[in-house]
């Protein structure tokens, strides 16, 4: 079997089984040989900067020499970045060859697309016998396909309004769902959250017997710097402090990520009785591997993409853009999923923009070119439209002087298809 039949296979036979609930998935890593409560690792929920903080853990990890293994949805390009190995994607023989092995149980239980993933990723990071898993939530937490992680450590990063249908339509709905991660006497990292949303996340710990280490009061960043190299910041705890701390991504946000990520790392480290070395630590953050997270692309003009898709994401966005590129003029390719506030993310988006190109990327989700176009009428901006993102893209492009700056955004999806033809595009 070819990669892309595989991945055919998988896509038409399981993805329309999405349940939410952990009976499945519980069943099926019982008769892989419980590999969930074998690893030990670190295990991420937030509405956003998941990934960000994931691959943060992983680097660290690495330059510590330890051995890690990091589970994340979705994929940009290729769906083996889902699951990876010491910064690399699994091979799809190594990939193949698992799941033909548990290929029957999956379709004996009716497994959805994200248990599938998730079982192969425990069981392939157990059969590697991995030092440091990271696990990122795929949707909430409590009933979250990856909950059956017996995690060394908690990471509740960001919580903000997203997927209602799903998690709840207020905050603390929402905290609760995300909180359902939280592990009988494990430690609990909690980001820079609204306190209705700590307090529900502080019940459920106090009553799993597990330690909250809360942002802002057991530990905290300051003298954030950002520069096109990346962010620089000062972390600052009773148990350790650095001052110019850099990571190689862009953004106030991902100063706060970074420091959720260090401290989860060092009760990580803590809990294994294993030492932190802090010039390894600061290696490690240099050099995160990571795409789509203002990742610039190109110089002269300077190409940057984003996967920022939902409310805090553009939130973010914009004030980056503003602190980076406060007298840029900025060519903006957008194209959003029609679940989210289209109205205040259009409204950020115009505000900032000298052009805005109206897209429509290949998700079933997708928003409609109208309703956006319509919504960027009401803000004062006659859009540019071009169905297509690439084709969207080639314009910005061909409008952009050398000193301008062309951001593609509004959702993975979008930026996915972008990075398929980067080479095209980039060289």
């Amino acid at each position: 079997m070819e990669y892309k039949e595989f991945l055919d296979y998988i896509y038409q036979r399981h993805s329309g089984n999405v349940k939410l609930g952990l009976e499945r998935i519980e069943a099926i890593l019982a008769e892989m040989g419980s590999p969930n409560k074998v690893l030990k690792g670190i295990h991420v929920a937030g509405t956003n900067g998941k990934g960000s903080t994931s691959a943060m853990c992983e680097a660290m990890g690495r330059a510590h020499n330890l051995s890690t293994g990091m589970n994340t949805s979705p994929h940009l390009i290729d769906y083996r970045e889902r699951i990876r190995v010491d910064g690399e994607n699994i091979t799809f023989e190594d990939l193949l060859r698992t799941y033909e092995q548990w290929g029957d149980l999956f379709s004996q239980h009716e497994a959805s697309f994200f248990e599938i993933t998730t079982a192969l990723a425990f069981k392939y990071f157990a059969n590697k016998s991995v030092d440091l898993v990271i696990m990122e939530v795929g949707l909430g937490g409590r009933l979250d396909g990856t909950n059956p992680f017996a995690s060394t450590v908690s990471i509740i990063n960001t919580i903000s309004m997203d997927h209602p249908k799903s998690l709840g339509d207020t905050i603390e709905k929402i905290a609760y769902e995300k909180a359902g991660i939280i592990k009988y006497k494990t430690p609990v990292v909690i980001g820079k959250i609204k306190p209705s949303a700590v307090e529900v996340i502080r019940k459920i710990a106090a009553e799993k017997e597990a330690p909250v280490i809360e942002a802002g009061i057991d530990f905290r960043i300051e003298n954030i710097f950002l520069d096109e190299q990346g962010t620089s910041f000062d972390y600052i705890s009773p148990e350790l402090t650095m001052r110019s701390v850099t990571v190689n991504l862009l953004g106030e946000h991902q100063a706060y990520n970074c420091a959720v990520a260090i401290t989860a790392f060092r009760l990580f480290m803590q809990s294994t009785s294993q030492q932190i070395d802090e010039n390894k630590l600061r290696l490690g953050l240099q050099s995160v591997n990571w795409q789509g997270r203002m990742q610039i692309l190109q110089n002269n003009p300077t190409v940057i993409i984003d996967g920022a898709h939902n409310e805090e994401g553009i939130d973010a966005l914009m004030n980056n853009i503003k602190q980076i590129f406060p007298a840029k003029k900025i060519h903006f390719v957008l194209a959003i999923l029609r679940d989210k506030n289209l109205e205040k993310i259009i409204q950020q988006i115009c505000e900032i923009s000298h052009k805005l190109y109206i897209s429509k990327n290949n998700s079933t989700r997708a928003a409609e070119i109208e309703e956006q176009v319509e919504l960027a009428k009401s803000f004062g901006t006659e859009p540019i439209i071009i169905p297509n993102v690439v084709d969207a893209t080639k314009a910005a492009l061909a409008n952009a002087k050398a000193d301008d700056i062309v951001f593609i955004s509004g959702s993975l999806y979008t930026i996915s298809e972008v990075l398929n033809v980067k080479e095209e595009f980039f060289g």
